[in-house]
């Protein structure tokens, strides 16, 4: 492959970083993504090309977005444009705009912003106002600033805090609580005291805590909800990238058609520089193909006829004439999409634990402040100084920080790791993974490619070799494919070629054989060319008089040694168990480093055997591809599954593997580890929050503001220890 110059030098070191792309609604604006520019030279650089372009009547250049948008005519059309910056160093992509802007719309999160930015104005305006009654107002003035602070705040809690108004009533109207139950009576209470003391023409309000409180909750409620958009915007761009239309091929004739209107068997074509539109296998054509949107293969992959190719994947070198198998939603890219966003709606079970313990937490809660006003009045006999200090003991025991941190963590870490090339797809997967103590893997598919590959090639007689290539390529059994895709460099030229085989047959359930020289050749089955079994896999040739064994091994998977070395030095028990024969079950243990392993386990002892581990108090990760694991998945405390398995083994799963790389694997245990323990330190520091502030609460020593202010200092501190996870 020949690499592509930037027309930026300050670019062309910089990674290539996917980024959005789109064909707005209209014929006259374009969006086209351009991953590869980082400086302001490339976006001048950029505009520069496309206002010399005909048609273009404005471009402007997004450098965040890595978007550039276009006005033009409607004779100029995305994927024109994006060819001619591709050729001057811009390597420029046209996407789906409709379905981008479509995914765009965040109805909840543009909700909680409205509600936040009303909250903030109102409580630093009414800040402003407390800050002169605290400077030593009184009397009719004091009056006059809380009047004006009631007529501020009491609108806007009604507005802002609806969220916690809304989650709390259905709570309570299913007989249970949560936490937005004590959430939504401290702003109550601190808002109706509030208009109490003013009516009074009492020394205090507490508008100020009341709306402080609305505002830090609800911010930290946009901070878990924009968290929680990680994945989901990972989906938005997959589905965006799959590019709106093809060059579609009707014989000798070519022309754009909407990707809707494909069908499976139609023939499409696509240029180099240009995402591949649909899933399909190629017909004509050779080149390289950038799959590292989809798997986080960092290095192109070689694509030719009959190989299969996916949306969504960049053509990179050839032009490729491509049989469609899967289009628009049924297409890989749309499945991945799928995928991903159901990681967005995951929720770990600490989460869930949170709300349990609000069960508990809530009525404590609420007794601590009733047991506060009871007993200040006994010992006071001053009920408005027992209402004050029973508002502050609800506010500052708000358990917020619970509710807030916990999701933050599970989405980090979901984001984390689907950078990494892993969908977390389970609502548990994390907290389960991270208590794992044995992986139990699979063979073939998962610690190997499932493809066989000749072993030692270069200890076969030349002429063994290619009669048994020639001969394989009658049969389209794994081991015959095998040999027929044999790399010629093997063979000295003088042999590469015999033209002389005649009548090639293939007999089932046997193997293939042909006549060469007056004598017959067969290549198949021990039993069938009359040679003698050896260990592990083979495939058997008679010349005559003669036999030949051709051993093969199983190809591992791109690492797949790395990875169990570095489970194994994580103090992981990793176990090997295949329905496999003995001998190739052992060979793959030894390559990898796997000390355990079990052979010609069938599909339910699988399961037996993952049940008998947790049983024995073992807490088992399986990772597997077949339908022959799905049991031994479900079985399991945790399970992964490759992106290649089958679709009833990725439901199974609990994380599914995008890449082609065992790698990963290490890092999504670490990972899972570090956000169990970022969960711990919050509760941690909620719990010593607590332990401080309600004494201070309930000896009268907290103004409601004050309380407002600890609370939610603890919510922003555990919320920003959740993100050091990003």
């Amino acid at each position: 492959m020949t690499a592509q110059a930037s027309a930026c030098p300050a670019c062309s070191a910089a990674p290539a970083a996917e980024g959005l792309a789109s064909t707005a609604k209209g014929d006259t604006q374009i969006l086209l993504s351009l991953p590869e520019i980082h400086c302001a030279g490339c976006i001048a650089g950029v505009e520069r090309a496309l206002h010399a372009m005909p048609g273009v009547a404005q471009a402007r250049v997004n450098l965040t977005l890595k978007r550039a948008t276009i006005e033009a005519d409607d004779t100029t059309d995305a994927p024109t444009l994006a060819r001619a910056l591709t050729a001057q160093g811009y390597q420029a992509h046209e996407l789906d705009g409709a379905t981008l802007a479509a995914s765009q719309t965040d109805t909840r999160g543009r909700e909680l912003l409205m509600r936040l930015g009303v909250a903030g104005f109102a409580m630093m305006n009414v800040m402003l106002l407390s800050v002169a009654v605290w400077s030593g107002a009184t009397d009719a003035t004091r009056d006059l600033f809380h009047w004006i602070s009631a007529a501020i705040a009491l609108p806007t809690i009604a507005f802002s805090a609806q969220p916690f108004f809304r989650n709390a009533w259905s709570a309570l109207s299913a007989w249970r609580l949560n936490m937005d139950v004590p959430i939504s009576l401290a702003i109550l209470l601190a808002a109706g005291m509030s208009v109490y003391e003013t009516m009074q023409s009492g020394a205090h309000a507490y508008f100020d805590a009341a709306l402080s409180l609305t505002f830090f909750l609800l911010a930290g409620r946009y901070l878990d909800h924009r968290t929680r958009t990680v994945a989901r915007s990972a989906a938005q761009e997959l589905a965006a990238l799959e590019v709106p239309r093809a060059l579609k091929v009707t014989g000798d004739a070519e022309a754009m058609t909407p990707i809707a209107e494909l069908a499976p068997g139609d023939l499409v074509r696509v240029l180099p520089g240009a995402r591949v539109p649909v899933d399909g296998v190629i017909e004509t054509g050779q080149s390289e193909v950038d799959r590292s949107l989809l798997t986080g293969e960092s290095l192109p992959v070689f694509a030719g006829p009959d190989a299969c190719v996916s949306a969504g994947e960049v053509n990179l070198t050839g032009a490729l004439t491509v049989r469609v198998t899967a289009a628009g939603e049924d297409s890989t890219l749309h499945r991945l999409a799928d995928l991903v966003a159901l990681a967005e709606t995951a929720r770990n079970r600490y989460t869930s634990l949170a709300d349990k313990a609000a069960r508990v937490y809530a009525p404590v809660v609420h007794l601590l402040a009733l047991g506060a006003f009871i007993a200040w009045v006994w010992i006071s006999g001053d009920v408005r100084l027992s209402l004050n200090i029973a508002v502050a003991t609800l506010i500052i025991t708000c358990p917020c920080a619970l509710g807030l941190a916990v999701p933050a963590v599970t989405t980090a870490a979901s984001g984390r790791l689907f950078r990494r090339g892993m969908l977390i797809k389970n609502a548990t997967a994390l907290e389960r993974l991270a208590e794992v103590d044995t992986i139990v893997f699979d063979k073939t598919g998962t610690l190997t490619e499932g493809r066989p590959d000749l072993a030692d090639p270069g200890t076969y007689a030349a002429e063994d070799l290619v009669l048994a290539q020639s001969l394989a390529r009658g049969s389209s059994h794994p081991l015959a494919a095998a040999l027929a895709d044999l790399d010629t460099d093997v063979i000295p030229t003088q042999y590469r070629r015999f033209t002389d085989i005649e009548n090639l047959r293939e007999i089932p359930g046997h193997g293939v054989e042909a006549d060469w020289q007056g004598q017959t050749l067969r290549l198949g089955r021990a039993d069938w060319v009359g040679a003698t079994p050896v260990p592990g896999t083979a495939t058997y040739l008679s010349v005559g008089n003669r036999t030949v064994a051709f051993r093969f091994t199983d190809a591992l998977r791109d690492g797949a040694e790395d990875a169990v070395t570095a489970l194994k030095a994580q103090g992981k028990s990793v176990i090997l168990l295949s329905g496999d024969h003995p001998a190739a079950v052992a060979d793959i243990a030894a390559r990898t480093g796997i000390d355990a392993f079990e052979s010609g386990v069938l599909p339910d002892e699988k399961a037996l055997y993952i049940k008998h581990l947790r049983e024995s108090g073992h807490k088992v990760l399986m990772v597997g591809d077949g339908l022959n694991d799905t049991a031994a998945l479900a079985a399991a405390h945790a399970s992964i599954s490759p992106a290649s398995a089958l679709e009833a083994t990725r439901v199974v799963s609990d994380i599914v593997l995008l890449g082609a790389s065992l790698e990963p694997l290490a890092d999504a245990v670490a990972t899972s580890k570090s956000a169990t323990r970022r969960i711990l330190e919050n509760f941690g520091i909620a719990a010593a929050y607590n332990a401080i502030a309600i004494p201070v609460a309930l000896a009268g020593f907290a103004t409601p503001l004050a309380a407002a202010l600890a609370m939610s200092f603890s919510s922003i501190s555990v919320t920003l220890n959740a993100l050091r996870l990003r």
